[in-house]
């Protein structure tokens, strides 16, 4: 397989328009290019101007498939439409001949990248018994002249090429500052969006048995629910137990674990260690967490960048000393001085799960029929001055979509209102059609007798998802709505 670049923009330096050679590869690079990344597969060259940015790749030549127009239909797959899930056929040009028995063929597509329009071309050379492909992404269209620019000054090797043949590239480096997307590949799940790129950096990308979240040299692990990780229990035996489930398979030469809590309204739950990771065979720390949701599993490579990232150190979690006369729940922060452990301290490891969030597209919903949503409450009733029962109230509403083949649905809401014995029942339905405005956004022609626009959002659960949905005109609160099948 091929190794493709996706976006880490980044400060290096600037390299001067002078003639240069890579693999069988002679051209010029334009002015004001910076070179990225270089592995056994490609060359990198990149460009930023405010927060517009463009992308070179210069390949390693492979063995021909036979025809220009093969092997560009080959390179557009592995380089442009599988990793940035471009769907539509690119707008491609006739194969011409450029100098001896090199063709050149170029195509053009587009994607999203974090909300915005990305352009991507690749231009593959075939010749000799062998292919070269040079891609460009670019996220304005006024970086096109600067690739034309570098194709009009190509030049390739004829005859005795040394053929590469689809190197397995090493995973990305840490970048420190840089904003790099993890080499990590998300399972086959029949929708269109299996990851998700964050514009604080993160990458989360859907797994097996949970949602995998990275940036640079820390990933998270967003556990589904399995059996025997929470019950109630003592916060040792608890810890322990899903320690044992989710997290010790994977590793070995476990030391210095520790299991540890705060007790407080909302009770967060720790366990730590040192370990080897059994597919890498690298030493790292590990920390496993719960607070009122599921588990989380974090692995970093020592406990400093684990505490420079989430603000805390997980091992210093201990009963001490407040005041001169009080004690409670200590932590020592990312500058080291011990603090309470206030619930907020734990925010941002715990936000972790909001990174379980994948796009959505039209094609993902077509056909799949019933998606129900429930909800029901119960408001009891006092008197204000004897303190007396005087009744309850009961609303439960249950809403549903039935989505069609042809982008077609049904939509339906029925709810209750049940107050001392008496129930009043409303009903609301219609039929129409939907549609992708976005990759966060769906339109259905007619709920309520008018064109409504949510705002939308997959989770990702054990091998399947829940649609989050939720008025964009009329957000209110800004509670989604999920809807399961």
């Amino acid at each position: 397989m091929k190794y493709f670049f996706i976006f880490f923009l980044f400060c290096s330096t600037r390299l001067l328009a002078q003639e240069q050679t890579y693999d069988i590869v002679t051209f010029t690079l334009p002015d004001g290019w910076s070179k990225g990344e270089e592995n056994n597969a490609a060359i990198q060259y990149v460009k930023k101007e405010g927060t517009k940015w463009a992308q070179i790749a210069i390949y390693k030549n492979t063995t021909s498939l036979g025809t220009p127009e093969a092997d560009f239909d080959s390179e557009w797959e592995k380089l442009a439409a599988t990793p940035y899930q471009i769907t539509a056929l690119p707008i491609k040009t006739a194969a011409e001949t450029v100098f001896g028995d090199w063709k050149k063929t170029s195509g053009t597509g587009k994607w999203m990248f974090n909300g915005k329009e990305v352009i991507t071309t690749v231009t593959t050379y075939t010749g000799y018994g062998a292919c070269v492909s040079i891609l460009c992404n670019r996220s304005d269209k006024k970086f096109a002249p600067a690739y034309d620019q570098l194709l009009s000054t190509i030049r390739l090797q004829s005859g005795n090429t040394v053929a590469v043949q689809d190197p397995v590239p090493p995973p990305p480096a840490d970048n420190g500052n840089e904003q790099t997307i993890s080499n990590t590949q998300p399972v086959a799940t029949g929708y269109k969006f299996n990851t998700t790129n964050f514009d604080d950096g993160w990458t989360s990308s859907i797994q097996e048995d949970w949602v995998q979240v990275e940036k640079g040299s820390i990933k998270t692990m967003i556990h589904y629910p399995k059996e025997g990780t929470i019950f109630p229990s003592d916060p040792e035996p608890l810890i322990r137990a899903a320690w044992n489930i989710l997290v010790a398979p994977r590793y070995s030469n476990l030391s210095n674990f520790s299991a540890r809590y705060v007790e407080t309204y909302n009770r967060p739950y720790f366990g730590s260690g040192y370990a080897t990771e059994n597919s890498t065979g690298q030493s790292v720390f590990i920390v496993l967490f719960r607070r009122g949701g599921g588990w989380i599993e974090v692995v970093a490579p020592d406990n400093a960048s684990f505490t420079r990232e989430f603000g805390f150190n997980p091992e210093s979690i201990v009963w001490g000393k407040l005041t001169e006369y009080s004690g409670g729940w200590v932590v020592t922060n990312s500058a080291g001085t011990t603090i309470n452990a206030d619930p907020e301290v734990f925010n941002k490891l715990d936000n972790m799960t909001t990174y379980n969030k994948f796009a959505v597209a039209a094609s993902d919903l077509a056909g799949t029929g019933k998606w129900n949503a429930g909800f029901s409450s119960n408001t009891y009733y006092a008197n204000y001055y004897t303190g007396n029962y005087t009744g309850m109230n009961t609303y439960t509403s249950s809403q549903w979509f039935d989505f069609k083949s042809g982008q077609q649905y049904h939509w339906e809401l029925v709810a209750a209102n049940t107050f001392n014995g008496q129930t009043n029942v409303a009903q609301a339905k219609s039929d129409g059609n939907f549609s992708s405005v976005n990759d966060w956004q769906l339109n259905f022609s007619n709920i309520e007798q008018r064109s409504k626009t949510y705002d939308a959002y997959f989770t990702a659960t054990k091998g399947g998802r829940v649609l989050w949905l939720n008025d964009a005109n009329a957000p209110g609160s800004g509670i989604f709505t999920g809807y399961s099948k």
